[in-house]
């Protein structure tokens, strides 16, 4: 190579070396600077906790939920005498329901004498929903400290498929012991006919047993459930891990 063409390839370099220079801080401007890649992180990530298995009970429940129609509520209008005579003798053992439950959930129960031991004139309960004890005395202002729930409330039922049953089917409802259970007065008096979504016992210890209760209701009777009845429930089984 001539000195000539030396001289040129210095010259062109030396220009490169200086657009270089030139244009360095306009690209780092644009780009912003050249930086390494971030490695890559390849570490499994963290599990959940998981939570500890529901109780068989509960288990049983989240099945038979899982097979309940969630339908929007029927608007028809209720009234309570489309569930028959309140608290019939439907077993036809001489006795009303409403005694028949006051023997089935009090203790300590002394019977009026001359009523085939059906009667409850006093006894004590140990009411699930608040964990109060209650003595009850049968009488004027004494019988309403002490109320039979219904579990599914009539009403709640009536919008969710028993607007379609027959009496003899509704009256069934109204007086079935799965569906009753003698509580504190006051109590099922501000359940009224709400659904789990609105209402709870107000006795956290018992809520498990109340939602597979009422989950057993509705699959024996085949009712619908609403969205927010269905999630409220669902949410509360998931929790009766048995480690309360």
């Amino acid at each position: 190579m001539s000195k000539k063409s030396i001289a040129f390839v210095i010259l062109g370099i030396a220009a490169l070396f200086i657009v270089m220079r030139m244009v360095a801080p306009t690209l780092t401007a644009i780009v912003g600077p050249l930086t390494a890649p971030a490695p890559i992180d390849t570490a499994a990530p963290t599990p959940a906790a998981a939570a500890g298995p529901v109780t068989p009970e509960a288990g049983q429940a989240i099945a038979a939920l899982e097979q309940i129609t969630i339908a929007l509520p029927d608007q028809t209008p209720y009234d309570r005498r489309q569930f028959g005579q309140a608290w019939a003798d439907v077993d036809r053992n001489g006795c009303d329901t409403r005694n028949d439950v006051l023997r089935r959930d009090l203790v300590d129960t002394t019977l009026k004498p001359g009523t085939r031991d059906c009667v409850v004139l006093t006894g004590v309960l140990h009411d699930p929903y608040t964990g109060q004890t209650i003595n009850f005395t049968r009488g004027q202002g004494t019988s309403e400290l002490v109320q039979i729930d219904h579990i599914v409330p009539l009403a709640w039922a009536w919008r969710q498929g028993a607007a379609d049953w027959t009496e003899e089917k509704r009256q069934q409802l109204a007086n079935d012991p799965l569906n009753l259970l003698a509580v504190d007065g006051p109590t099922n008096t501000s359940k009224s006919d709400q659904g789990p979504a609105l209402w709870m016992p107000p006795s956290e210890g018992y809520r498990c047993s109340y939602v597979e209760r009422f989950v057993q209701v509705l699959d024996a009777y085949d009712l619908t459930v609403t969205t927010e009845d269905h999630a409220a429930l669902q949410s509360e089984l998931s929790s009766c891990t048995g480690g309360e």
